[in-house]
């Protein structure tokens, strides 16, 4: 009985088919999933995880071994082709179902093999060394120029797949997992399947390159019916999406049944890149699932300038700067009255005014300063309004959950930015609380005044004193002489009105100045208002955004910020 073999693995022209591109995407994957954590499907991350864990201890162990499994159903011969192969009776065949209820292996080539099957977790009872020299194989010339030997073959008989204890079916699903070259046993009879094609062949249909299916017991059938067998076989693997499936035909009993089969097993050893491309491959299936959350163009590095300064507005006013503006306004206003306005004129007003008033305009600083210490200064409310819209322009086009975690980067700090807000008020007060010095001059003028009008009425006193009672006509000069007293008298009421013409006039000076003082003010809040919203929202969104960047980037094969590792 002859056999057939589509194709055969080759050993590598290019030395990117090695493991030093599988190592770099290895290294872009593990960015790819501690950028994507809590972003991202935690199925998918957990699953990543466990394949780099799996694929870091293989490309640890003996890259000088191939791992190949016979994997098949019940009375599919697999046991009977891994004996024919190995040229031992190894693994127990017999009529009495299933007769393999854990993993053998056969290994040609001891050296380093031991780690190897140790995290395969072989048990040690099956457990079967072979010498190259040995194998029964005798020797061909390949066209890479080695001999036909198996040196360096990992060769695992694996229960059924289909077999009604679970611990059985669980053991090959684990197997599958994990080999570098997965081989399919099949017999004429059963290689349509449901469960072989459902569970395993459709899961694994972009692994054709380290896929070899094997139509068994091809001794039962006629030499036209093989073809046929071959052909609808192939037909049913390219519809469940299989690229160009190898099929090799083998007999256990019939003279060189089994000759295609170790040729394919000799390519895959001489080459030496199964364990690469198996690596690449599960990779790769992880990196498909990874680019479906890449919206496909590059995302904007920051909030826009114009939703920037909506958010300062409304941070603004939700910390009720404005208000405090036209309060410190009005505190600017009176407090100069205290160093502008005509004394003799604010002890009147004083005498029926409220008591209170000085303290509270003295301590008004204060009192303003205890006001934004918590969350008094901005309602949380207010601040969840303003935050409202601000990331709406910057997720168009963000698939889902990158979309998801920038909105939510706007709103981290959320409950702190109240007190934020406050402080950021607080300190904002002391700046513009000093008292600008033409208010002392003009507070030494006014008393200067007051002191001339004291003296005047004095004098007008002393004047009324010596004209009234009589006093020494001798007496004469500028206290004696009653004449003297319209004058005095003009000059009285000339201070007077001076110190009330002066305190109108700074008034209205003062009037003009508190509303750019009022302007500065809220200005000066609104510079630490919006350094606040930076901190707290803009700076978050941008190193989201910048997240998810460096995410394409590793999937485009575009390495971030100078990193040579991209997938």
């Amino acid at each position: 009985m002859t056999t057939t073999a589509t194709s055969a693995f080759q050993p590598s022209a290019h030395p990117s088919a090695d493991g030093t591109s599988v190592s770099g995407r290895f290294e872009a994957l593990e960015q790819l999933v501690e950028l994507g954590a809590g972003r991202l499907d935690q199925e998918l991350l957990d699953e990543t995880a466990t394949l780099l864990g799996r694929a870091g201890q293989r490309l640890r162990l003996s890259g000088e071994h191939t791992v190949v499994t016979l994997a098949g159903g019940t009375g599919s011969g697999k046991s009977s082709l891994f004996n024919a192969i190995c040229g031992l009776e190894l693994s127990p065949v017999g009529v009495r179902r299933p007769m393999t209820s854990q993993a053998h292996a056969c290994v040609w080539g001891l050296d380093g093999a031991g780690p190897l099957l140790d995290w395969l977790d072989v048990d040690k009872r099956f457990r079967y060394a072979r010498a190259s020299a040995l194998d029964g194989s005798g020797g061909r010339e390949t066209g890479t120029g080695t001999d036909g030997s198996l040196q360096g073959l990992v060769l695992l008989d694996l229960p059924d797949h289909d077999s009604i204890r679970a611990a059985h079916r669980a053991e090959v699903d684990r197997f599958v997992t994990i080999a570098d070259l997965l081989v399919w046993v099949v017999d004429p009879q059963k290689y349509a399947d449901a469960s072989l094609h459902r569970n395993y062949i459709v899961p694994y249909a972009r692994h054709a390159g380290v896929t070899l299916v094997v139509l068994n017991q091809v001794d039962r059938l006629q030499p036209e019916e093989v073809e046929d067998c071959v052909s609808d076989l192939r037909r049913l693997l390219e519809a469940e999406g299989l690229h160009k499936p190898r099929i090799v035909t083998t007999s256990t009993v019939a003279e060189g049944g089994v000759t295609g089969i170790r040729e394919v097993l000799v390519d895959a050893v001489t080459a030496r890149r199964a364990r690469t491309e198996r690596l690449a491959t599960d990779l790769g299936a992880l990196v498909d699932r990874f680019a479906a959350f890449d919206g496909g163009h590059e995302p904007p590095a920051a909030v826009d300038d114009r939703r920037a300064t909506a958010l300062v507005d409304a941070l603004t006013d939700a910390a009720g700067a404005p208000a405090v503006a036209e309060v410190m306004e009005s505190a600017y206003e009176l407090r100069a009255v205290d160093y502008v306005g005509w004394p003799i004129a604010r002890t009147a007003a004083r005498l029926r005014s409220d008591p209170l008033r000085k303290m509270r305009l003295t301590e008004l600083r204060d009192e303003l300063r205890g006001a934004f210490t918590g969350p008094v200064g901005a309602q949380q409310g207010d601040v969840d309004n303003a935050l409202q819209g601000v990331t709406d322009e910057v997720v168009n086009g963000l698939p889902e959950p990158w979309a998801r975690s920038v909105r939510a980067a706007s709103r981290s700090h959320a409950a702190s930015l109240p007190e934020a807000l406050g402080i950021s008020l607080k300190e904002a007060l002391p700046a513009f609380n000093q008292v600008p010095r033409w208010w002392w001059l003009v507070k030494t003028w006014q008393y200067f005044l007051v002191l001339v009008t004291m003296i005047g009425l004095i004098w007008i006193g002393l004047l009324v004193f010596h004209g009234v009672f009589g006093a020494d006509d001798a007496t004469d000069g500028l206290v004696g002489d009653s004449g003297l007293i319209p004058y005095v008298a003009v000059l009285v009421a000339c201070t007077f009105g001076m110190g009330a013409l002066t305190s109108s006039a700074c008034r209205n000076v003062v009037a003009l100045s508190s509303a750019k003082h009022g302007e500065r003010m809220e200005d000066h809040m609104r510079t630490r208002i919006r350094a606040v919203a930076r901190e707290r929202v803009l700076n978050p969104v941008s190193a989201e955004l910048d997240v998810y960047a460096r995410y394409r980037a590793l999937l485009n094969g575009r390495a971030p910020r100078g990193d040579s590792r991209a997938l």
